[in-house]
């Protein structure tokens, strides 16, 4: 009688054991997870292949952003004008990202905002071991960015030279800058100082940008394919809460305070131009605009709630099933 007790209670302990749900191993836990959370940190762990905006370009957007842009007359006339030049990248659903763009092709000259070459042809020379680290190094890297200013670039600039920066913007990794499609990110004079220069070959300018190519060094930034996943992280944290709080940032100051902005513009007499990352709770979107016009710097300013209105018009047609 005692072992077929022991028996009995042997099998009511295997028989609780097997109804006690198992906890789940992680990979089953992030199965059910949203895809949006999993890839909510900078830069995203993907194996997107896709180096070339265009290839993202939506149509729908597309049409929507040129309507919206055309309802300011003197928008409309800069853009006929080939005097003002947009890019956006909604990247709100990381599953269907969308791109479009008007003039986007265009170079024009960009001032200050083709830093972002230099920073990524320092963190490429870094990289290989053509350049060795150091704290000053760091230091020139953040002002340039943050700050924009203009010794600490010509100081990068002289490190990497010309050909380092030209080689990296045209490597088939990146293709920055391609004459095919108009130029693009270009580096070839130093920023305040004279010397010799290496000036793009479409155009004869020194510091040049087309808002496609911004778009695609942000975008390939955001999915960790500058150089690396390792590289593209340290350059968000350099390009990370911007220190001059004009144009884009002005207003993004204003209506999206609790989003990551990474950030990097430019100014020079009638030339304005401004590129941001905004990474936030309810905003994930790339914006770029290059001005040829006195009132530029406003009209930067004034772009951002037209551009989110856009992206947000889009994603309301997609939820109503009419796009």
């Amino acid at each position: 009688m005692k072992y077929i007790f022991i028996a009995l209670s042997f099998l009511l302990v295997l028989n609780c054991e097997a109804q006690t749900p198992k906890p789940k191993l992680l990979a089953d836990i992030t199965q059910n997870v949203s895809k949006q959370q999993v890839k909510a940190t900078l830069p995203i762990t993907t194996s997107d292949t896709i180096f070339k905006i265009s290839d993202l370009r939506d149509n729908i957007l597309q049409d929507i952003l040129i309507e919206e842009v055309n309802k300011d007359k003197l928008w409309k006339n800069l853009i006929n004008n080939e005097h003002m030049a947009i890019g956006i990248v909604d990247l709100t659903d990381l599953d269907n990202i969308k791109y479009a763009g008007i003039n986007d092709n265009n170079m024009m000259y960009a001032a200050s905002l083709p830093k972002i070459a230099v920073l990524l042809a320092s963190m490429d020379a870094l990289e290989k071991g053509e350049l060795e680290d150091s704290e000053e190094i760091q230091n020139d890297m953040k002002l340039m960015i943050s700050k924009s200013n203009n010794a600490a670039t010509t100081r990068m600039i002289n490190r990497v030279g010309y050909a380092k920066i030209e080689e990296v913007l045209r490597s088939p990794q990146h293709a920055l800058y391609d004459e095919e499609t108009g130029g693009g990110l270009w580096v070839g004079k130093r920023y305040g100082g004279g010397g010799d220069t290496n000036r793009e070959p479409l155009k004869n300018l020194s510091h040049a940008a087309t808002t496609n190519q911004v778009c695609s060094f942000y975008y390939q930034l955001v999915m960790g394919n500058l150089i690396n996943d390792k590289r593209s992280k340290e350059m968000l944290e350099i390009m990370k809460n911007p220190a001059l709080h004009h144009k884009f940032v002005n207003t993004l100051d204003k209506i999206a305070p609790k989003a990551d902005i990474y950030r990097k513009s430019g100014s020079w007499r009638n030339y304005h131009s401004d590129s941001a990352l905004v990474w936030g709770p309810k905003r994930r979107y790339i914006i770029v605009a290059l001005i040829d016009n006195g009132y530029g710097e406003k009209i930067i300013r004034d772009l951002v709630v037209p551009l989110e209105k856009v992206m947000k018009k889009v994603r309301t047609l997609e939820k109503q099933g009419k796009a």
